[in-house]
């Protein structure tokens, strides 16, 4: 029987991760979700339809049966509290419901997903989601340790972990990133380091992935929430026949890194069924990103508009963001500039290396932006809101 804790569910990588995990545990293991109470509703829809789905989609296509699949169960909690949200430790009458000692005691594996994916996040709240939430995960991962059952830790990073750093940058590479573009990198690159300092000076088994910018499913466009590069489409959605975007930079030497949920989940899941992962950071992204121009290309394509760059400086586009009326006519993310002008590019050799045989490699953007914007076109409701 294998115990599996993970944290980030329901979010966006976190429920395309437990999708997969559904197919690889089967009957008595057991899937433990940490969920905070403020999202526990949405929690249960999610697990209903992750469940529903996995037994049609198994043996017989019984929608009933559930004989093969490991037990699902949500356990509040909240990885900005020591305990991680239980009542306390020892304590079998816990109002949480669940024990946190006794939960060390049992875990096998451990995936660490819960974060911050906000790039407007202010300090404080990106301290104690990111910085503070993995240094209390990490002390539980030492508690299963010392009870020798945990196996592994998977933790969830980000390629900007690399700040602005000029060149490629490598799995390998972490003290060399470049100054932040906002706090979500900086204590996402503060997490990082907990986490390897915690594998080199305490032997904690564990495994980074470093996904680049996640976007929606590469064949239904599927997704969660609107930020990133969707404020981007947003603005030429918006715009009717010709659609005008900023151009800061040179747009054509700019790449963004952006890459599909589902490639996200399948290279994750891929990693932890392997022998000996353990240590690596895999750089989960594009080979070939687009530049900011082809973005623009592909997003007018899709939208049947003909995209016009204007040519602004940074600090003018970041202050029209800004500006009250300006601002709102444009809804482009202050956050969002930075990024047209990110000099970093990203290297997945370690990943393409492991994954090898594998078939699975992140599809051109080319190849399902028009996923994206058809879920975006048919999906208004959607919004930007970040999942701690």
């Amino acid at each position: 029987m294998t115990t599996v804790l993970l944290t980030g569910f329901p979010g966006f990588l976190g429920s395309a991760l437990v999708e997969r995990l559904l197919d690889r545990h089967g009957d008595g293991d057991a899937l433990l979700l940490l969920v905070q109470a403020r999202y526990r509703e949405a929690a249960e829809r999610r697990r209903e339809t992750l469940l529903s789905d996995a037994r049609t989609d198994g043996p017989g296509g019984d929608p009933t049966g559930s004989a093969d699949l490991p037990t699902v169960d949500l356990i509040e909690g909240d990885i900005t509290d020591p305990n991680l949200g239980a009542a306390g430790t020892g304590d079998a009458d816990s109002t949480a419901g669940w024990d946190r000692d006794a939960l060390a005691a049992r875990t096998d594996l451990v995936y660490h997903l819960a974060a911050v994916y906000d790039l407007g996040v202010d300090r404080d709240l990106a301290e104690a989601g990111n910085g503070d939430g993995t240094r209390h995960v990490l002390e539980f991962c030492a508690d299963a340790c010392d009870d020798g059952d945990l196996d592994r830790l998977h933790y969830m990073s980000t390629c900007y972990v690399s700040g602005r750093y000029d060149g490629t940058f490598t799995g390998e590479l972490l003290a060399e990133a470049g100054p932040f573009n906002n706090h979500y990198e900086a204590t996402k690159h503060r997490a990082e380091v907990l986490v390897r300092e915690a594998a080199e000076r305490q032997g904690l088994p564990a495994t980074v992935y470093r996904p680049a910018i996640a976007v929606g499913d590469s064949t239904t466009g599927k997704t969660q929430k609107y930020d990133g590069p969707y404020y981007l489409l947003d603005l030429v959605r918006r715009q009717r026949g010709v659609a005008f975007v900023p151009r800061i930079g040179d747009p054509h030497a700019t790449t963004l890194n952006l890459v599909p949920r589902n490639s996200v989940g399948d290279a994750s899941d891929a990693h932890r069924g392997m022998a000996d992962p353990v240590g690596g950071t895999y750089q989960l992204c594009d080979p070939n990103p687009p530049t900011i121009a082809g973005l623009y290309r592909a997003f007018g394509r899709a939208t049947g508009r003909r995209v016009v760059p204007v040519p602004a400086s940074a600090r003018l586009a970041k202050a029209a963001c800004e500006a009250p009326l300006l601002g709102d006519l444009l809804r482009l993310e202050p956050e969002t500039v930075p990024y047209l002008t990110h000099p970093t590019e990203y290297a997945a050799g370690a990943t393409r290396a492991a994954l090898a045989g594998t078939g699975i490699e992140p599809p051109a953007f080319e190849s399902y932006v028009d996923a994206l914007v058809a879920y975006v076109r048919e999906h208004p409701e959607i919004t930007a809101d970040a999942m701690v």
